[in-house]
């Protein structure tokens, strides 16, 4: 039977960035335009973005045809478990449980929930859709799908600006009279990203959406017993020269194999090794999104590190311009920040003071291509042996 500590620590999953990873990205994981929650609430960059907040929330209210006390009745039941939610939460949202302290927490909680609500909305309607806002909305119009939105989804990614999940339920199961639920959150957020595949089940916010959106439906590596990690993954460089070929994966993150092939021995031909990578685009947006998954896989018990395994691999093929050229060459990335070299420079920062785990979901692969290049290495020298 769990203890109370136990449970308490199972509640959270929103974190504040430890001072000594965020000071090495530190605009990886601020809000540039929009605060969600209470730990960037009060920064001033932010405040202008509010009016646009009380806004979409009377939309989402009318719309809804239900009295703003419903929502916040909703919420009121379950603002234990939401403050709960946050490891950090500064002490004017507690207030030793005071009457005002607990309204301002719940006007917070209902504000940014209906914005985010309305924001996945908007941007994820078809287009032939009416709606509700102006057709010069500064952010709920077309301009604004251009030209605002697009900087709201970056801070939405950010482990800091997380609302819990709960408190998006609570809003949507108001507003359609208990008709939607998770599931209907978790399409929007899906569609709303892009990502590749469906995630079901309960989340614990919009970046843990994310996060599983990128990874295969089914990852039961409880029943695994990957290899412990041996020797070192060379550059892309280095594997090709080696007769190691790159497959085009998915964009599913976890969409990584590794096969063997065989090797030539004096003059007779073989077969290269092919290793499968996913394809991932390369943007803006590339650096903030992935830091700020692998700061919740570092800071949520129990997360798994999936991320940080396919970020950890690509550091270690990644040397130099060359090798994202060669991965560019197979189709497995696509550069949209300009040089090679940029987006070497973007994949070997990632992984700085991040450490991998002792045992991680690719495992199998560091040692199969470990040692497929460790034999390659033998049999050449065998040949020049004999010659």
């Amino acid at each position: 039977m769990a203890s109370d500590e136990q449970r308490n620590w199972n509640k959270r999953s929103i974190y504040k960035v430890r001072p000594r990873i965020a000071d090495v990205h530190s605009k990886a994981y601020q809000p540039q335009v929009v605060s969600f929650g209470p730990y960037h609430h009060d920064n001033d960059l932010l405040l202008p973005m509010e009016e646009h907040k009380r806004r979409a929330l009377r939309h989402f209210v009318k719309r809804s045809r239900k009295p703003l006390e419903r929502f916040r009745e909703s919420l009121r039941e379950v603002a234990q478990d939401i403050k709960e939610s946050y490891d950090e939460l500064d002490s004017k949202w507690k207030a030793g449980g005071s009457e005002g302290a607990a309204s301002q927490f719940l006007d917070l909680m209902i504000t940014d929930g209906c914005f985010m609500l309305e924001i996945l909305r908007v941007a994820t309607q078809a287009k032939q859709e009416k709606d509700d806002y102006e057709v010069n909305d500064p952010i709920f119009s077309n301009h604004g799908k251009l030209r605002v939105i697009p900087y709201i989804r970056r801070d939405m990614l950010m482990l800091e600006n997380q609302l819990p999940m709960l408190v998006l339920d609570q809003l949507v199961a108001v507003e359609s009279g208990g008709r939607k639920g998770n599931e209907f959150i978790n399409r929007l957020i899906v569609k709303f990203f892009s990502s590749p595949s469906k995630v079901t089940g309960q989340c614990l916010h919009v970046l843990d959406v994310y996060r599983k959106s990128l990874l295969l439906p089914e990852i039961e590596v409880q029943h695994k017993q990957p290899k412990q990690r041996q020797g070192l993954i060379r550059s892309a460089t280095e594997l090709h020269g080696h007769g190691i070929q790159f497959k085009t994966g998915t964009t599913n993150l976890t969409d990584i194999s590794f096969e063997k092939g065989v090797r030539g021995f004096l003059g007779f031909l073989g077969f290269p090794g092919f290793l499968k990578l996913p394809k991932i685009v390369v943007d803006d947006t590339t650096e903030s999104a992935y830091l700020n998954l692998i700061a919740f896989e570092h800071c949520h018990v129990g997360a798994g590190n999936e991320v940080t395994s396919y970020i950890y691999l690509m550091d270690k093929i990644i040397d130099k311009e060359g090798d994202v050229a060669l991965l560019h060459d197979q189709g497995i990335i696509q550069n949209a920040i300009g040089s090679d070299k940029a987006a070497a420079d973007l994949f070997n920062s990632l992984c700085k003071e991040v450490t991998l785990e002792p045992v991680s979901s690719l495992d199998a692969v560091h040692t199969e291509v470990s040692e497929y290049c460790k034999n390659a290495w033998e049999m050449e020298g065998e040949s020049q042996h004999t010659m």
